[in-house]
């Protein structure tokens, strides 16, 4: 068994030198390292930004998607869209430890995947043919590795599967805004959430109310996601605007907050676009924390630098000390972010339930 960096660059093949995340195309022979894990893979979850670019680019044609997935991990041995960058997670079964791993992973235990699989080795081995390539969340067989400075956590007993996946997938989200917000003197903060009725957007808006924000305001794109919200206690004030038109957005946020800008606004949109808007419904001081991989960074700084915006802009980087555990406790404390994690996840669940029923035919 040889000995592996504990950041993967073992694993590059092309470009020499780079990171995992950074490379062209990884190695991702089932032979583990002796600080890597092999994962047994069952279920990929797309992130968003990267499922609606891939849906948008194919008009909707499941199979096109479903081929566009397969041919990028095939050709990379990773799933890294190259047009958003981004990639998502998975879960799967712990299939090898090599004895210097210090993830603290046991062989058979049921685990998701807390990093990017933009620089997670991937190999499938089933041409994803359970998957209609019409839900984020991607049935599949094949195998994973992770490195030394990788990130999993094993699976709650008390949710199922397909839920656990949905919050962990953004777990990295709600940990960061209660750590913005809990530096405001208490019950001073005014937040908004952009993309509120979304996975990241609900978790944000309730660590909003955990960390003891003075106003939530939930910012949605149309009354059918403010129907989401009403009655879950979640926010103070719904508001209906286009992200993509700042104006308007920062028109309606200021108003719910009596014409003040937020002191944290929080962007979980999976469309590009939104970042001026963004800028300008923020307060003069206040943070804005990108979380959406849509994001263009050279156009969040551009424009605040063009708005004179004296505003500190974060990167949601996903990752928090105690951010799965987090997540999951607020799930599991708030029966309507419960609900709304299992409206949005339960339409998918189903389809992808009917082609397992199929196949077993």
């Amino acid at each position: 068994m040889s000995t592996g960096s504990p950041v993967g660059s073992h694993r590059v093949v092309s470009p020499a030198g780079a990171l995992p995340q950074a490379a062209d195309r990884l190695d991702p022979d089932p032979e583990i390292a002796d600080d890597e894990v092999r994962i047994s893979v069952e279920r990929l979850n797309l992130d968003a930004a990267s499922y609606r670019q891939l849906h948008d680019a194919h008009g909707g044609d499941g199979e096109a998607v479903r081929a566009e997935v397969l041919a990028i991990i095939e050709r990379r041995g990773k799933m890294h869209n190259p047009v958003t960058g981004s990639g998502g997670m998975l879960i799967g079964t712990v299939d090898a430890v090599g004895p210097r791993s210090p993830l603290g992973l046991k062989t058979g235990q049921k685990v998701a995947t807390l990093v990017s699989l933009t620089l997670t080795p991937l190999r499938i081995d089933d041409q994803l043919a359970r998957w209609d390539g019409r839900s984020e969340q991607v049935p599949t067989s094949g195998h994973a590795i992770l490195f030394a400075r990788s990130i999993a956590a094993v699976l709650p007993d008390d949710l199922p599967e397909h839920l656990a996946l949905a919050v962990l997938d953004v777990c990295g989200a709600p940990a960061l805004v209660r750590r913005v917000v809990s530096r405001r003197p208490e019950r001073t903060a005014a937040v908004a959430v952009i993309g509120a009725a979304g996975k990241s957007g609900s978790l944000s808006l309730a660590a909003a109310r955990d960390a003891g924000a003075a106003q939530v305001v939930a910012v949605v794109r149309d009354e059918i996601e403010a129907a989401q919200l009403r009655g879950s206690g979640l926010a103070d004030e719904i508001v209906v605007a286009d992200a993509t038109d700042p104006l308007l957005l920062a028109k309606k946020v200021t108003k719910a907050l009596d014409g003040d800008g937020a002191d944290v606004t929080v962007v979980c949109v999976d469309v590009p676009g939104c970042e001026h808007g963004a800028i300008l419904a923020t307060a003069t001081g206040g943070t804005i924390v990108f979380f959406s991989m849509a994001t263009s960074f050279p156009a969040a700084a551009l424009g605040a630098e063009g708005l004179a915006a004296d505003v500190e802009m974060l990167i949601g980087n996903g990752y928090v000390p105690g951010h799965a555990d987090y997540a999951l406790a607020l799930l599991r404390a708030n029966p309507h972010l419960k609900d709304l994690f299992i409206d949005r996840v339960d339409h998918a669940n189903r389809q992808i339930a009917g082609l397992f029923e199929q196949e077993q035919a």
